[in-house]
């Protein structure tokens, strides 16, 4: 089964033409499932649906993302923040759909032009037709073949937005999985409180699985695990391995960090300049962490964090950068390294 996560900045109409409605709450979900010659071929659409208010949830979904839509009604500040982030947060390719209100107007070469600017050229203009759109995103997940294998092959990472006990199940943690796969019997590891727990079993679409990869969002039964272990900024991952008869070293997959060396690319549109003493947010892995900038040099940033934020060690995911009273509040993309404190 591949998976292919796509954050939706549009209209529910539009995103329910593509697929069908799956979930509606803060951050609303819509799935389409074909049978392929490798088996299921799954697109599964995640819409902020109180965006712009809320820029969390917004966050959270180009971070599980690989792929976007933009609904186009207007040539605005939010549309300038829109493709900020997406380009932020590094996803080159998306389809664009121009569609405003009735009896209103907009210029698609100045649409076209701002999507340059901001670095999505390689995004299309598609038109509003959901069988189309949907079409030409089974097409993207077939050009993305090995991203999207590659990123299942990774260590795992899992950050756990929900946790709850189940009658007659336990202790049961979701989330998206970010990258690599976890298997019903694997040893896991609760960060930051370093719990273990095993996995008893594993869902997916409301399927019980043994095996959920990179793009799923699992249900994780938890054997031997302690609630207070889970929190909303908790990440599952693989305990670290060090066998010397194997000859066998596996890393912890993930690095943590409470003050960070943050080399920002500051995003076009973004006029504010970061001073000490600013606080700011880092979205990565569906973490949305508050910290306070210490130093400035440039675009080189020194940064304390309020609560752990953890980087992957293997490839790690752009850096969102936020300040909440900026205009746009996307103030770049970063590098983050882990600083002595």
């Amino acid at each position: 089964m591949v998976v292919l996560n796509i954050a939706v900045i549009g209209s529910d109409e539009l995103s329910k033409s593509i697929a069908k409605a799956a979930d509606q709450r803060d951050v609303h979900t819509y799935v389409h499932k074909e049978n392929g010659p490798d088996g299921a071929r799954i697109l599964s659409l995640i819409r902020p649906a109180k965006y712009p208010e809320r820029l969390p949830p917004f966050l959270n979904a180009l971070s599980t993302s690989q792929a976007g839509i933009v609904e186009v009604t207007a040539i605005d500040a939010n549309l300038g923040e829109v493709l900020v982030a997406f380009a932020s947060a590094g996803i080159q390719r998306g389809l664009a759909v121009i569609n405003p209100p009735d009896g209103q107007w907009v210029d698609e070469a100045q649409v076209k032009m701002l999507f340059k600017q901001a670095g999505l050229s390689e995004w299309t203009f598609e038109i509003n037709d959901g069988v189309h759109l949907r079409e030409r995103m089974y097409a993207l997940m077939d050009d993305i073949q090995e991203v999207l294998r590659a990123n299942a092959n990774a260590p795992l990472v899992l950050p756990v937005d929900q946790h709850f006990n189940v009658k007659g199940i336990g202790l049961v943690a979701i989330g998206y999985v970010q990258s690599g796969r976890v298997k019903v019997h694997d040893e896991v590891l609760l960060l930051p409180a370093n719990g273990t727990g095993n996995a008893k079993s594993l869902q997916v679409m409301d399927d019980d699985v043994e095996v959920a990869s990179a793009g799923d969002r699992v249900g994780l039964a938890l054997r031997n695990a302690n609630e207070d272990h889970l929190t909303g900024s908790t990440i599952i991952v693989h305990p670290p391995v060090e066998d010397k008869r194997a000859n066998l070293s596996v890393p912890l997959a993930v690095e943590q960090h409470a003050r960070s060396t943050v080399s920002l690319r500051t995003s076009p549109f973004q006029k504010r300049v970061l001073a000490p003493g600013d606080v700011v947010h880092a979205s990565v892995d569906l973490q949305f962490v508050v910290g306070r900038v210490a130093t400035v040099n440039a675009e080189v940033l020194t940064v304390d964090w309020d609560q752990p934020l953890f980087i992957r060690k293997e490839q790690p995911p752009s850096v969102l950068i936020a300040q909440l009273d900026s205009k746009p509040r996307i103030m770049g993309s970063a590098v983050v390294t882990a600083a002595d404190g």
